[in-house]
């Protein structure tokens, strides 16, 4: 007789085999995420940005669509003028290599200068293709411009310190390059040409006279050389400009005069004071000259501005030798030209009221055009507009003209503030669209929990309140019970409106009014501040920006810290964040306390901080509107309390031994620990120098203060645990060595708690260098390298262990540890360098961490810790198998089906923050860089959600099926019995 299936021996075999094949497939196919072609932008965004406006060019061309643009992060972009969408984009590398010099824009190309004048680049503007690219000799940059000849325009100039060299349009090949004569002691700063044959090169000795130079344009040869006295004259740039027919128009401060030079000529500059023009230059401003050549194979305008003072524009003109006034705008804040079919106008941006300390207050703004011919202003041109009240006031003005289908002339404009935000106009005043720029530098970002609906309130409400009887709580729970139904129904009604139409063709009815926490509290608000001051809140489901704030006093270069002092968990009160924004240059430090829900200034008043602020520190402990306690350490080493309640100061009191905190100086390499006192101040309680001409301090990392951790140890293959060392106040501080040279570089691991400066372990990667990516999580580091030996991207990670038996299982105290922990080590080649790393986090620590991994394409790879574990064995072994740990492999492959962005790449990313959301399988992500990108992560799949694909009417069909064969088989059941009864 055949043995039967479950025998013991055929189990235990086959259960082998089971593990077997299991193992094996563990190693061939790691868990990997896909994603399907419908599930693109269900749970995911991307918004991408260009930066700052450098340069820009609107078309004039009828029916054009499109804005050529080049910013401040070395970005070349086109722009869709009837939506403000990227039609395409190049961005070039971050460094000072990839930075735009000049853009200059010719028919259907885009001309640019990169690098400090190194590269040479030729765009398609239709599709963004690069037509041609040369390389140039070093030089320090100065000036480019199109050069025309008999009526087309055929080269391309480049000046620098020391030469000059003529390039062809249509190839980039250089036709000649001359050297200049005494660029030693002459600054050349423009070039000039009007389609003559000759371009101009004009140089200035700084109080003593300008140098004119005139090549022609066949042979590169000096057809003229001439210099003329100019005592007063400093620099050409800004202060003077060139116009008509080659005539040089300067400013002097000093004699408030202006001074025209005629190129072809050269006679002696002629002066003329402002005051017979009844003009004045206001004292300490230094005035600014704006000229406009439409066409570089014909003359420029004769028409010019001049900016007398911040707000005082004046348009002049010098025709047959006579400088006159056109036009005064005593009340402007920027001007520009534009030209059409051989018409010139001439744009003032300026504000309705008055303008008092160079602030426009009811933030109302108009644009009118005037024929810069005459200073004739156009009827019905004008633009009006209107910002937001914490706005700051516009930077750059842009002017599109454009020709109707009736053949008459329309205008728009291309407006951008000073906190990066583009507006584009169409007259009388409707905005087209608008861009936020600013977002492209993002600098701290929080993820803050949105509030209860009114049924969850009401629902909320229902406890804690015993005074209204039971017959009140009773009648209470029935209106919140149908405020519930209402909801309910509500709710199943949108869903089946919605899901009769395309998702296309869904509204996004995202509004701050009807904000409310989903079901598993998915949707968050994206807290996020940009370099330029700016705060946004940007609702992460579908990224619309629902509020928006702009910092009026900070300065370029300043560092910020976001913290989140009040989620929306406590309700009535609102949720509060604090801003901390200190000054590079000063170490002065700001208070800004915010909602982050509503975007509105809080009613609280923070401190006023005296003091350069060393260190912040958010505390556990809350005050009795449920406010953490932040503490302000300043470089006197006092401490300032926010909110400083008594309830909080009694607190502190209390708690004051058993709170410590640590300064980090990378300039001094030193570690200092420091302990709260009783009456506020503080003591110092250990100190770490790190000797500064052999390594310098490159980061400190903790842990995250919202991190939770499930399990205490790790099942090991004889059933005994291995227990983890979770000590939260163990900093982890990377060094880089100072000399550079490949063979003597390195790189150093310190990790010391931060309570008593012990150090628990330190380790040093010789020959390796930085950028160095570090993550600190439950007991273990991971941080990359690259090793200047090998020339390789290095992985390296360290877990921390007690060991098999737990010194203290119920508390954990720095002051008590007299074992240092068991620290495992070991390093994986990685096969690319990254741009940010970060840790996956979820609710309650049980789902497996993952880390994300930004790599330079712009890819978010989600990387199992399990391939980092430094217990992985070179030789698999019974126990090894049983604990489920990969056979050890030195290399760490990158495979795309483990990409969580697919093509949705992020430009120049910097940063990756991860978020809990209320299912545990899931990890809110938020990539930034130039772009902004969130998504979801299931780093142990989604074992607490069912699939999308669910077969519900299946399922609902055998349940009612078996319930219906249940009924009937009872009744046939009763039937039967009673049939027996009878016999």
């Amino acid at each position: 007789r055949a043995p039967s299936l479950f025998a013991p021996a055929a189990v235990m075999a086959a259960y082998r085999l089971w593990g077997a094949s299991a193992f094996l497939s563990l190693l061939l196919l790691l868990p990997a995420g896909a994603v399907y072609e419908d599930q693109v932008g269900k749970f995911d965004w991307r918004q991408q940005y260009v930066g700052k406006l450098k340069f820009a060019s609107l078309e004039a061309s009828q029916g054009s669509k499109k804005l050529i643009v080049a910013t401040e992060k070395n970005v070349i972009a086109a722009l869709n003028s009837r939506t403000g969408e990227i039609l395409w984009r190049h961005v070039d590398k971050g460094t000072s290599e990839g930075v735009v010099d000049t853009m200059l824009i010719h028919g259907q190309d885009a001309i640019t200068v990169s690098n400090g004048g190194r590269i040479l680049r030729s765009w398609e503007t239709n599709i963004g293709g690069l037509n041609w690219e040369i390389s140039m000799d070093t030089g320090s940059f100065q000036m480019a411009n199109l050069v025309g000849l008999q009526d087309s325009v055929k080269y391309v100039a480049v000046l620098k310190k020391g030469a000059l060299s003529l390039h062809y349009l249509s190839n980039g090949h250089q036709k000649w390059v001359e050297q200049l004569p005494d660029s030693e002691t002459v600054q050349y700063q423009l070039v000039y040409s009007y389609g003559t044959g000759v371009v101009y090169v004009l140089g200035v000795s700084p109080q003593s006279h300008v140098n004119i130079l005139a090549f022609s344009v066949e042979d590169g040869e000096i057809a003229k050389q001439d210099k003329v006295e100019a005592p007063w004259i400093r620099s050409l740039s800004q202060s003077c400009a060139v116009t008509g027919e080659a005539v040089l128009v300067c400013m002097d401060v000093a004699t408030a005069s202006l001074y025209t030079l005629s190129l072809a000529s050269t006679e002696e500059m002629k002066q003329v004071p402002l005051e017979s023009l009844g003009l004045k230059v206001m004292e300490t401003f230094q005035p600014r000259l704006w000229s406009s050549q439409p066409n570089p194979a014909s003359a420029s305008q004769a028409q010019f501005f001049v900016q007398l003072s911040p707000t005082h524009f004046v348009l002049l003109q010098h025709r047959n030798g006579v400088l006159g006034l056109l036009r005064d705008f005593p009340q402007a804040s920027l001007v520009t030209f534009a030209t059409t079919n051989e018409k010139t106008v001439a744009a003032v941006l300026a504000c309705k009221a008055e303008v008092e300390f160079l602030s426009c207050h009811n933030q109302s703004y108009v644009i009118n055009l005037y024929l810069a011919e005459t200073g004739q202003r156009l009827l019905e041109t004008t633009i009006s507009f209107t910002l937001e009240k914490s706005s700051p006031r516009p930077e750059q003005l842009y002017i599109q003209v454009f020709l109707k289908k009736d053949d008459s002339v329309g205008y728009r404009a291309l407006v951008q503030t000073a906190d990066h935000m583009l507006l584009f106009l169409q007259q009388p005043g409707k905005v087209l669209w608008s861009r936020e720029e600013s977002l492209a530098e993002v600098v701290s970002l929080q993820m803050v929990d949105l509030p209860l609906t009114g049924a969850q309130a009401e629902l909320e409400g229902e406890f804690g309140k015993k005074a209204d009887g039971l017959l009140g709580m009773f009648l209470k729970r029935l209106s919140s019970q149908l405020i519930l139904l209402q909801a309910w129904t509500a709710h199943l009604w949108k869903m089946f409106y919605d899901a009769r139409k395309p998702r296309s063709m869904i509204k996004n009815e995202i509004n701050i009014d009807n904000l409310a926490r989903d079901e598993f509290n998915l949707q968050k608000m994206i807290v996020v501040v940009t370099a330029s001051g700016k705060l946004f809140g940007i609702e992460s489901s579908s990224g619309t920006i629902l509020w928006k704030q702009y910092l009026q006093d900070v300065k370029p270069g300043s560092s910020f810290k976001l913290m989140v002092q009040r989620t929306t968990a406590h309700f009535p009160h609102p949720p509060q964040c604090t801003l901390l924004v200190k000054d590079k240059e000063t170490g002065q430090s700001t208070l800004y306390v915010f909602n982050p829900i509503f975007g509105k200034w809080s009613q609280v008043a923070p401190p006023v901080v005296k003091r350069p602020i060393l260190q912040s520190l958010l505390l556990p402990i809350m005050d009795q509107d449920y406010a953490k306690v932040l503490l302000l350490i300043d470089d006197e080493y006092k401490v300032t309390v926010f909110p400083a309640t008594r309830n909080v100061l009694r607190q502190l009191e209390e708690m004051a031994p058993s709170i410590s905190f640590y300064l980090a100086n990378a300039e001094q390499g030193k570690l200092a620990g420091r302990q709260l006192r009783k009456d506020l101040s503080t003591e110092q309680s250990w100190e770490i120098t790190i000797p500064t001409d052999v390594q310098r301090i490159v980061t400190v990392k903790g842990k995250r203060a919202n991190e939770h951790v499930h399990s205490q140890g790790r099942v090991m293959g004889d059933r005994s645990v291995l227990y983890k060392s979770l000590n939260p106040n163990l900093l982890a501080v990377v060094t880089e060595s100072t000399d550079s040279h490949h063979e003597r570089t390195f790189i150093g691991i310190y990790l010391i708690d931060s309570v008593t400066g012990r150090i628990i372990h330190s380790s040093v990667q010789r020959k390796a260098k930085g950028p160095v990516h570090i993550v600190h999580s439950e007991n273990w580091v991971v941080y990359q390298y690259w090793n200047t030996k090998a020339r390789r991207n290095e992985f390296t990670v360290l877990e921390l262990y007690e060991g098999t038996e737990q010194y203290n299982a119920t508390a954990f105290s720095s002051l008590d540890r007299p074992f240092l922990p068991q620290v495992l080590q070991q390093s994986y080649i990685f096969p690319s360098a990254i741009s940010a790393m970060e840790v996956t986090i979820t609710e309650r620590g049980i789902t497996s961490r993952h880390l994300l991994i930004g790599l330079p394409s712009g890819a978010i790879l989600s990387l199992p810790k399990a391939l980092l574990d430094p217990r992985r064995p070179e030789i698999p072994t019974e126990q090894t198998r049983e604990e489920n740990l990969i056979p050890y492999s030195p290399d760490v492959q990158i495979h795309a089906e483990r990409f969580i962005n697919y093509n949705q790449t992020i430009s120049r990313m910097r940063g990756i923050y991860t978020a809990p959301s209320g299912l545990e399988s899931t990890c809110l992500v938020v990539a930034y860089g130039l772009d902004l990108y969130q998504t979801r992560v299931y780093p142990s799949k989604q074992f607490d959600v069912l699939k999308d694909d669910y077969d519900y009417v299946l399922i609902s069909s055998v349940l009612f099926g078996l319930v219906f064969a249940t009924m009937i088989t009872k009744r046939l059941a009763q039937v039967k019995l009673l049939n027996r009864a009878w016999r």
